[in-house]
This record gives C-alpha cells, structure tokens and sequence, in this order.
C-alpha cells in the first residue's frame, strides 16, 4: 500500500501542513496508517477523501457540512456528481452576473441617461410616471421645469445614485434633529433645509429662499409629500416647512 507523509500530502494537492492538522484535530480528514516510527500516514483512500473536501472547500461550503456530506456513505463517484453540479449552477450565476456587470459597464461607459426601469429599481414607490406626468401638466410652462428636464435628461443611472444618497442624508438630518427635540427654528433644522435647498439648486433648477419657502408649503399641503416624509417619523411633514421658512427668513434681506 503507498502511503504519504503531512508534507508529501502537502505538496501533492497545494494544502498547507497546518491545514491537514486542523481536519485532523477536528475528525473531517484522519490518516488512516502509521509508520514503524509513529508517523502518522495518509492512505489513497485518504487523498480520495481529501480532494472531496478541497473540492467542496472551493464551493465556499463550511466544513460541518463537509463532514455530513462525506458521512452520507455516497461513493466518490455519487460526490462527483454532486459537485459537478454545484460547479455548473455556479457557472450558471457568474456568466448571469458577467452579463449584468458587461451591460452595467456599457452603459456607464457610454454615460447613458438612465431608464425609467432603473428611476424605478433606485426610487422604488417614489418613482411615479403619474407624478412625472402632473408636475408637467403643472410647471410645464415654467423656467424651473425646463431647467430641470434639461439638467434630469442627462443623468446616468450613478448619477441618480449618488442624488438619492443625497436626499437620504438630508432627511435623516430633519429626522435626527426632530427626534433630538430641537425646533424647526433651530440651528440644526435650519442646516438641513439649506442643505436640501442647495441640493435642489445643484441639481435641478435654480432655487431661491422665496421659492422654497413655496415648496416647503407643498410638502404639507399635498397629502403624497406629506406622506413621505410622515413615513420617515410622525410629525416630520410640518417641521421640514417650518424649517424651511424659518431658513429662508434668516437669508431674507432687511
């Protein structure tokens, strides 16, 4: 019978020593022989075993599960099997998401405006074509909106990304600062609603104090705004337009 030593093992199947001593210890991989000297030796059987495990160890498989699987009583062939299969739904997933990764890279290569599937992905139920719709119906005629639609046409999907992040920083602004018990005239609220003024500004259209102090009144009076940010803490609806009015009073002139 050909028998190995821990570091002949080693070097046939690129383990390292202290790797073959922990399956030892734990029970996952034992050798099976011992020399006359008292060497502890590995048996063919033994290197069968162990590529199962550096097979299923590849498959990010955690070694408890390992040990129940070789504990089955399935032959080597059965494990192949078992394994090729894993290999080949893995194969499946990384070729899916090469794919995904390819069609992602193309478009921001080519810095395409993003789709109204990926507004949808990114904004979930604050996407709405219905909004989309009414705000033209509604400020269609204005300089706002055709700044906006001139700036929004040309916005990649990463753009959006790094907006939204925006917007989410600044409502847990006006969140953290309600909850603190500060008042919308305070320091705090009145940073928030000129980080979400500026924010606007950058990125939509021009927007003055007075224009805000007119927005800020929407987000209560119109149920859907209100809503949102009523999601995000009771009560946050009136103290975004408190803030925002007590904000655009300290920049109104003498």
């Amino acid at each position: 019978m050909t028998t190995f030593t821990v570091g002949q093992v080693a070097e046939l199947l690129g383990v390292t020593v202290r790797t073959l001593h922990h399956y030892d210890e734990i029970g996952l991989l034992c050798p099976s022989e011992r020399s006359a000297a008292g060497y502890r030796l590995y048996t063919e059987g033994d290197l069968t075993r162990l590529q199962q495990v550096v097979v299923y160890r590849r498959l990010e498989m955690p070694l408890d599960e390992i040990a129940a699987l070789l504990g089955d009583g399935a032959d080597a062939a059965a494990h192949l099997r078992r394994q090729r299969t894993a290999v080949m739904t893995r194969l499946g997933e990384l070729n899916e998401l090469v794919t995904a990764i390819d069609r992602a890279l193309e478009r921001e290569m080519s810095e395409k405006p993003a789709t109204r599937e990926q507004m949808r992905e990114l904004f979930g139920d604050g996407f709405k074509d219905e909004y989309q719709h009414e705000a033209k119906q509604r400020w269609g005629d204005t300089e706002a909106w055709k700044q906006s639609q001139a700036r929004t046409n040309r916005y990649t999907k990463a753009d959006w990304e790094q907006i939204k992040a925006q917007q989410d920083a600044v409502n847990a602004q006006f969140v953290a600062a309600l909850r603190s018990g500060e008042p919308a005239t305070g320091e705090a609220a009145m940073a928030a609603a000129e980080r979400a003024r500026q924010q606007i500004h950058d990125h939509f259209y021009d927007l003055d104090h007075d224009f805000h102090r007119k927005l800020g009144d929407m987000y209560v009076a119109d149920p859907r705004f209100a809503k949102t940010y009523d999601d995000l803490e009771a009560g946050l609806a009136q103290y975004v337009r408190d803030a925002i009015h007590a904000n655009a009073d300290r920049h109104a002139g003498p």
